[in-house]
């Protein structure tokens, strides 16, 4: 299987919004975009789709920017892939006639599993494990 690029990036966009939630300052895109490797006009596109799925908002005016519309726990990962593509995964077999009932039943099953995995992720929980990392000592 493979995610898509865009997957990633409004990943990204999501993670760096919700480094930023606490403070209450939106983040500009240009500023977004830097921070995770992110083309700007990519960028936007996908703040717009995230923006209508209702997962952030902009603010208009010189201070202006995208911030999260929740909180960062309350957003998971699987609802940013469905902002993005409208499902976490989606096998095409499932709508293919010809695809065999038991061979159906296991990409079902890989769906199911794929979406559970992916509404378990917040991202209040991916800015703590980044936390706890950045804490860490090496000797």
């Amino acid at each position: 299987m493979k995610v898509s690029v865009k997957s990633d990036y409004a990943a990204r966009a999501v993670l760096e919004l919700a480094r930023a939630y606490a403070s209450g300052a939106p983040r500009k895109v240009d500023e977004l975009a830097g921070n995770q490797s992110i083309p700007g006009n990519y960028l936007v596109q996908i703040l717009i789709e995230l923006r209508n799925r209702g997962l952030v908002q902009s603010h208009r005016g010189k201070e202006g920017g995208y911030s999260l519309a929740r909180p960062p726990a309350e957003i998971t990962f699987g609802e940013v892939l469905r902002a993005i593509h409208g499902h976490v995964l989606d096998p095409p077999a499932l709508g293919d006639d010809h695809c065999p009932p038991e061979l159906r039943a296991a990409w079902q099953q890989l769906k199911s599993s794929a979406e559970q995995a992916a509404d378990a992720i917040d991202f209040q929980t991916l800015l703590e494990q980044g936390d706890h990392k950045s804490r860490m000592y090496y000797i």
